[in-house]
Parts: C-alpha cells; sequence; structure tokens
C-alpha cells in the first residue's frame, strides 16, 4: 500500500468496511462511512501542503535564503490575494479635534481608493519632542470599530507613552458598516465577520479578494502615518487584537516600512497543519488564502518578511477552544518554533518573543502592558518595563466620529466594497480571459477509472432497488441509489442521473418519485455527491461551538478553496466519475445519459454537462440564472460551495449552455442572485439558443423527468 492509501485508511475511511471483509466476520452489507469522505480528502491534502512546507523552510539555513524566502512571500502574497491596487491621492483631512491634558485627538477622513472613505483618530502627544515613533493600531471585529472600549484604552495608552497613534475602522466596522440598519450605525448582518464576507465571497468570482480591499486600507493608513510632519517614519509600528492582530500580519507580509509589530489574538494558525482538524482553521473572507496550500504558503508565512524586526506573538491560552480551532495553541508554538530559527539565523534571537494569557479572547490589561513595553523597548529604548497601564477613560463613541450620523457611505455617498467590485466587473466586461473551465474547477487531470460496485439490491412493487458506490479520487466515495424496472437488466431508454440538495434519501421510499419512474419504465440513478446526503462530513473535533459553526457547506466550501479545489468542482467530477462509471458498467454500457438537477445541485450539473458532451438532456429546476447576477444583488442568496474563483473573467452559466448545442436543455423556474424568480422573458434573453427551453416553473415530477429521458 503506498503512502496515501496508508493514510487513508489510517484516518478510519473504509477501515468498517475493510476490517469486517478481510477478517470474514461479517456476511453482510458493511456501508462505508461516508462522513468521513470529504474531511479525509482535506485532511490529505493538509498533509501534503504542510510537508512541503517543512521541506521548505528546512533548506533556509543563510541569510540570502532568508531574503529570498521573505521576497517571495511578498510576491507570493499578492498573488494570493489578487494583487496590489493604484496608489491614488489619500484626499486626507481633519474634520475635528478635542484635546485631553496629555494628548489631542484628531478625527481624521482619507480615501484608500478614490471615494472609498476611511474615518480614523489620531492620537498626537502633547509632551515630548517630535517626530514621534507611530503605532498604526488595527481593530478587532468590533460592530463599533474604533469605538470599543478596550481599542480606545490601548490608543490612549499608548499617545500617554509618547506614540503617535493611528486607529482608524476597517472595512465593515463603525462608520464603514456598508450594512447598516435603516438609520442606525450598526449592522444588520449577523456580525462584522458577516460585514467582510458577504462581499468578500463576491470579489472572489472576478478574481480580488477582501484580503486585498483590507489590506491595502492598512497600507494607505500607513501611507498617512508616514507622511505626517510629526512622525518618525523609520519608527512606525502596527498592533491590533483579534482581527486586528491578522491584519497586521497581512501588513507585515508586504510593507518594510513596519519597524515593530505585536499581533494580540490574531489568527496565528496555518490551515494546513499537523493533526489537520476539517475543515480547519477556516474563518471570515480576509483571513482565508485562496489556493495558499498547492504553493505551500500559509498565514504564519505572513510573519518571515519581519525578521529580523523586534515582533511579540501575544495569544489568549484558551482560545484553542474558546475562539479558534483546536490547532490555535499547538500549531502557532510550533510554527512560532520555525520562525525564531529565522531570527537566530539572522542573529536576532532576542526580537521575537511569545507570551499568553490565561485569560480569554480579548485586548485586556494584561496584553495592553505587553504592547506598552514591546514598543517602548523598541521604538524608545526604554528598557524598564511599565507595570501599570496610565489612566485611560474611552470617550462616547459620537465624539470619534468623522461623519455627521456614523456612517461615511450614508453621509458622503461613497463607495463601499459592493460598488466597487460591481465597477471592477463592468471594467473586466469585453475582455474577457481564456482560463479553461477545467483549470476553473481545478480538475485539469486525468481522472483515474472508476467502477460501478454494487452492494446489493432489493425488489419493491415493481420497481428494484440497487445500492452501488462509485470511487471519485482517492478516499473519495460516491454512494447511489439506482431504481429500475423490477426484472430489468439494463437500461435500453437511458439512464437519469437526478441530483437533489437534500440528498438521495429525499425520495427514494414506495410511492416516491424515483420509485413510481422505475415502475413506469425508466431507470434512474440518484447519487449523493462530496459533502451531500450521506456524504455530509462528520463534526469536526473540539470545542461544541467550534465545532458546530464549521460544520457547514460554507466552511468546506472555503477550505477547499485555500487547499486549491473547489467544492462544486470536486463535485463535478463526482458527476463525470458517476458518467463513466455508469458508461463502462455491464449493465447500462451504451446507454445515453440525460441529467436532472434542483436548486443549488444546477451549478454542478452545468458544469458537469460542459466537461462531459455525451450528455443528451439537461434539466435544471430552480437553479441560478448567472452568477453575474450574485454580484449585481447587494445582498445576494446562493451557496457559497458553488462560487468558483475569477469565473467571471472568463464565463458564466449563460455562456456554458450556450456551447451545449448537442443537447437538449430545459431550465425551469430559473432565479436571480437574490433567490427571486425570474420571468420566462428574463431568462430567454439570457439564454436564447434555440436547443433551450424555457420553462415557468421550477418542475420536478414524474412528468417532467420523464420526458426528459423520453421526450414525447
Amino acid at each position: 500500500m503506498n503512502r496515501r492509501g496508508f493514510l487513508l485508511t489510517s484516518t478510519g475511511l473504509g477501515v468498517q468496511l475493510t476490517m469486517l471483509r478481510a477478517q470474514g466476520k461479517y456476511p453482510g452489507i458493511a456501508y462505508r462511512d461516508y462522513s468521513r469522505c470529504l474531511p479525509d480528502f482535506l485532511r490529505q491534502l493538509a498533509e501534503e501542503a504542510y510537508q512541503n512546507r517543512n521541506r521548505r523552510l528546512q533548506e533556509i539555513t543563510s541569510p540570502e535564503l532568508i531574503r529570498q524566502r521573505q521576497e517571495w512571500v511578498k510576491d507570493t502574497f499578492w498573488d494570493v490575494v489578487g494583487g496590489k491596487f493604484e496608489r491614488t491621492p489619500l484626499n486626507a483631512k481633519v474634520i475635528d479635534e478635542f484635546e485631553r491634558d496629555e494628548y489631542r485627538v484628531q478625527n481624521i477622513l482619507y480615501e484608500s481608493r478614490p471615494n472609498f472613505h476611511i474615518g480614523g483618530n489620531l492620537y498626537i502627544p502633547k509632551a515630548g519632542q517630535p517626530p514621534f515613533p507611530a503605532v498604526l493600531f488595527q481593530m478587532g471585529h468590533s460592530l463599533n470599530g474604533k469605538e470599543a472600549d478596550t481599542y480606545q484604552r490601548c490608543c490612549q495608552g499608548l499617545v500617554k507613552l509618547g506614540f503617535v497613534v493611528l486607529g482608524f475602522d476597517p472595512m465593515g466596522q463603525g462608520e464603514r458598516t456598508y450594512y447598516p440598519t435603516e438609520g442606525g450605525t450598526l449592522t444588520r448582518l449577523s456580525s462584522a465577520d458577516d460585514e467582510h464576507s458577504v462581499p468578500g465571497m463576491q470579489m472572489l468570482l472576478i478574481g480580488d479578494t477582501s484580503t486585498q480591499l483590507q489590506v491595502w486600507d492598512a497600507i494607505r493608513s500607513l501611507d498617512f502615518l508616514a507622511d505626517h510632519p510629526l512622525v518618525d517614519p523609520s519608527r512606525m509600528a502596527s498592533t491590533g487584537q483579534s482581527g486586528g492582530g491578522t491584519l497586521t500580519m497581512l501588513l507585515a507580509a508586504v510593507d518594510d516600512r513596519i519597524a515593530a509589530a505585536v499581533v494580540s489574538c490574531g489568527n496565528t494558525e496555518n490551515v494546513a497543519c499537523a493533526n489537520f482538524n476539517p475543515p480547519g482553521s477556516t474563518d471570515d473572507a480576509e483571513q482565508n488564502l485562496i489556493d495558499s496550500a498547492p504553493r505551500a504558503f500559509d498565514r504564519w508565512d505572513l510573519l518571515y518578511p519581519m525578521a529580523p524586526k523586534p515582533l511579540l506573538v501575544a495569544v489568549s491560552a484558551k482560545d484553542f477552544f474558546g475562539t479558534y480551532s483546536p490547532r490555535y495553541i499547538s500549531n502557532g508554538w510550533e510554527e512560532f518554533g520555525k520562525l525564531k530559527q529565522i531570527y537566530t539565523h539572522l542573529g536576532a534571537e532576542d526580537q521575537i518573543r511569545w507570551v499568553d494569557s490565561p485569560l480569554p479572547h480579548n485586548l485586556a490589561y494584561d496584553m495592553r502592558i505587553e504592547v506598552y513595553n514591546w514598543f517602548r523597548r523598541w521604538l524608545q529604548g526604554e528598557e524598564t518595563p511599565v507595570e501599570l497601564e496610565p489612566p485611560t477613560e474611552p470617550e462616547p463613541g459620537k465624539r470619534l466620529w468623522v461623519s455627521k450620523t456614523g456612517n461615511l457611505v450614508r453621509d458622503l455617498g461613497g463607495e463601499t466594497p459592493f460598488s466597487l467590485n460591481l465597477k471592477r466587473a463592468e471594467s473586466l466586461a469585453g475582455s474577457s480571459e481564456s482560463e479553461s473551465l477545467r483549470s476553473l474547477l481545478k480538475i485539469d487531470f486525468q481522472p483515474e477509472s472508476t467502477e460501478l460496485v454494487r452492494f446489493g439490491s432489493r425488489r419493491s412493487g415493481d420497481c428494484e432497488i440497487v445500492a452501488v458506490e462509485i470511487r471519485s479520487e482517492a478516499g473519495v466515495w460516491i454512494p447511489s441509489w439506482i431504481f429500475q424496472p423490477a426484472g430489468s437488466s439494463g437500461a435500453p431508454g437511458g439512464i437519469l442521473v437526478a441530483l437533489e440538495p437534500g440528498g438521495r434519501n429525499l425520495r427514494w421510499r414506495e410511492g416516491g418519485l424515483y420509485q413510481n419512474l422505475a415502475s413506469e419504465g425508466f431507470t434512474v440513478c440518484v447519487p449523493d455527491l462530496r459533502g451531500i446526503g450521506d456524504v455530509r462530513p462528520e463534526y469536526p473535533r473540539g470545542a461544541a461551538r467550534h465545532a458546530s459553526w464549521h460544520q457547514d457547506d460554507l466552511s468546506y466550501a472555503w477550505s477547499s478553496l485555500i487547499f486549491g479545489r473547489p467544492l462544486v468542482g470536486q463535485r463535478a467530477l463526482d458527476l463525470l466519475q458517476l458518467f463513466s462509471a455508469l458508461r463502462s458498467d455491464a449493465a447500462f454500457q451504451g446507454s445515453r445519459i440525460s441529467l436532472a438537477a434542483r436548486g443549488s445541485m444546477t451549478v454542478p450539473a452545468v458544469f458537469a454537462s460542459v466537461l462531459d458532451t455525451q450528455v443528451q438532456s439537461l434539466l435544471l429546476s430552480g437553479g441560478l440564472a448567472s452568477f453575474r447576477s450574485v454580484i449585481e444583488h447587494e445582498v445576494y442568496d446562493h451557496p457559497f460551495s458553488n462560487f468558483v474563483p475569477r469565473l467571471l473573467r472568463s464565463t458564466d452559466l449563460p455562456e456554458l449552455l450556450a456551447g451545449l448545442v448537442q443537447t437538449k436543455v430545459v431550465l425551469a423556474g430559473f432565479e436571480d442572485g437574490a433567490g427571486e424568480a425570474l420571468t420566462p422573458q428574463d431568462v430567454r434573453d439570457l439564454y436564447p439558443g434555440d436547443h433551450i427551453q424555457v420553462e415557468e416553473s421550477a418542475r420536478w415530477d414524474e412528468n417532467a423527468l420523464s420526458r426528459l429521458v423520453r421526450p414525447v
């Protein structure tokens, strides 16, 4: 057995089946534990990425190789996140100013991109001799952004210790909330994370990311600090808590002007790690680095360009079960050791440090003291640590506002991530790239041959139900029911493959749709594709809150993208392999295949039909009309598991179906990106081909499916 086969077996997939059969103790049907298929598939990808990255790091043994790695990190980062934006005028202005005993605060407004406004607070010491060292303070995922209590306290503590501090609202928080309640200042979405991820997922369709947008905001904010007459640009630092700690990591990857950094409770765990716990440490959009694992690039690489500059990594010891994934501490400490070795090679092992706190995820008093002392030591040359925080008193939120009503978009009418993405898509129109669908779906390889494995069959009235499975790729098995007329030895009228979003067990019973079709003489195959039905993943290990949040299609879709294999592409491959197995099976050899799909399953059905030109007819019921429509709706309603990065640079669903001129295509009850029903004329305008039939309602009944296989 090769290493991959051993790993897949040792993780538990197929152990029940393998052991029972090998030992000869059980004569009956021994199904696989299909809930392990997708987790174990990702576990293997994680192991390969983890080992590949380790091998590369072990080769870095000299300052020259370290410098090469640092440049590689910068280039790879920009490639992963979508590239740099153009530096445009900041148009910075002071909107308001107020004074306190030891410092003054300017409420400032600037633009990281044209008409894309950022509101910030600049804290300026009254004592001391300028130019001052400066700190860019990056906020965690507080709904009220820079107004949050502990963030204000840290900014006030730093300015009282002699630092100029710039605290600004990140994308989707505070005055930059893009989905506010009517007349309010906070988001109508479920969290600040959603303010990042809702537009961030749309951006992926054209090849941009919220990572790119947020790190650019930080770069331009550092530009503002560097140009300020009271700031010493050679002594600029960055810090932040939680998401702000992660943003500090992102900035550290690309901006050499940072002279020191403190990452407080940031996402300091790699996705591809030892003992990977599927779906891994997926998080909100800007923290998920698309296609990074195949490049042996991960979150800790973001900090390598910092070496040998002073870097403090501060963590909450309970975050491995209180906030992040079960690997948060173990992987973070392992990766810290690797980075510390780099510092040692550079003779700077005292300039990197790890501290932890027993307290929960928060920029609490003890964490703030660590921030103060790190920056005092390395930016001010102060070796004597402070033990008490300077007195702080958070301001009322409105005192820090740059806008009149607490929302920059409402008050200034500026751009939003949604509007910027839509304009970006419009600028790409007419200049389509030619990346193939196979390449976009990451199945541009030759699938292994597969066969239909039968577990047994049972009669049910005039119908026979056959339990089968096919091997899609290493460790991934797709179970299916085949419903056929009792006594049938084949499928003379062809085979209908039916895709249900709820899985193969939804309508299998007596009197159900598929048994009825078989009783009428039709052969129907209903599979569970990856992550669907019986192949829905098992719960990950770890704290209940984290496990329950990550046992869903969304998390597995993010994880799949990080590992370079879009989930919808995996499902399309499952279909292609099923088609191949059916065609090569002795009972069905030569049978024509028709495909019907409902709801979210229509997208993988389209992709598989385009890649397998032998599909005779295609019914798409209640499907998405176009991905272009998804990015045209500020609030959309389509599963992220169907999203393909850069798809709209090359094609869209209407263009793909237009090319299926040899296939009869039926579009029934199509919807726009917001989940609203389109009129038949709207659909016809998108799909004008003579081979395409448009129907108003999303039919899924015996008549609709039987007509697909045997047109009347």
